[in-house]
């Protein structure tokens, strides 16, 4: 997972407020984007990242959660393998 010094701890946030801070940072991002700022926006991208792992983890945590509980899943074919 990625890690930001400038970050507070992401994980106890509920999905839909990461999504808002992803939807923010993409915002800043853009302006900085038009005003040619490059280490601000090096920056930014690393928060991104960081934000993105996180919602990838989540995501994988429940594709994990719902192929345990789910009966449909036994039934779909493994095709990596």
């Amino acid at each position: 997972m990625g890690f930001h010094p400038l970050v507070n701890s992401i994980t106890h946030l509920k999905d839909e407020e990461l999504y808002n801070k992803i939807t923010e940072l993409t915002n800043k991002m853009n302006s900085a984007y038009r005003l040619r700022s490059g280490d601000a926006l090096r920056q930014m991208q690393m928060i991104m990242q960081h934000y993105q792992d996180e919602l990838a983890n989540r995501n994988r945590k429940r594709l994990e959660d719902m192929e345990k509980n789910s009966k449909n899943f036994s039934k779909i074919i493994d095709i990596k393998k």
